[in-house]
C-alpha cells in the first residue's frame, strides 16, 4: 500500500509502499533501506554517491542516467529518456530533463526525470528540467 511520498530537502524524494524508493537522495540522514534508488543526473546535489551507501543494502537495485550510473556500485541499471523498466514490482518511466538555452543541463546528457507507476499510482518527478517541447 502506497503510505507515503515524502520531501526530504532540496530535491530529495522517499516514497514508502511496499517498497522503499529514494530518488536523488542527497545530504540525507541515516534512515529505512532502500529496495530501489533513482539518481536523474551526475550534478552533486543530485548524485551523492555517499548518501547512496547510506540507505544501500545489498539487494538494493539503483536506476541512474548514464554519466551518473558509473560513479555508483552495486546493481546499477542505466536508462536513458523513453526507456522503460519493471523492477520488483515498480514500472520506471526515463523522460527527458534537460534546459533550454542554458548551459548546465544540456539535452545531449541524456539525464532524466521519472515517472514511477507504483501500487497502481503514477509519480512524476521532474529531474533537472525547465518546461520543454
Amino acid at each position: 500500500m502506497l503510505k507515503k511520498i515524502k520531501w526530504l530537502g532540496h530535491s530529495s524524494i522517499k516514497i514508502e509502499a511496499e517498497k522503499i524508493i529514494y530518488i536523488d537522495p542527497w545530504k540525507i540522514k541515516e534512515g529505512q533501506k532502500a529496495d530501489l534508488i533513482l539518481i536523474s543526473h551526475s550534478h552533486s546535489d543530485h548524485l551523492s554517491p555517499a548518501d547512496v551507501r547510506k540507505i544501500q543494502k545489498e539487494e538494493t537495485v539503483i536506476i541512474a542516467a548514464g554519466d551518473a550510473a558509473a560513479q555508483l556500485s552495486g546493481d546499477v541499471r542505466v536508462l536513458k529518456p523513453g526507456e522503460k523498466v519493471t523492477v520488483q514490482g515498480v514500472v520506471v518511466e526515463a523522460v527527458p530533463a534537460y534546459n533550454i538555452g542554458k548551459p548546465y543541463h544540456p539535452k545531449a546528457n541524456q539525464w532524466i526525470g521519472f515517472i514511477l507507476t507504483v501500487e497502481g499510482k503514477t509519480i512524476y518527478y521532474a529531474g533537472g528540467t525547465d518546461f520543454t517541447p
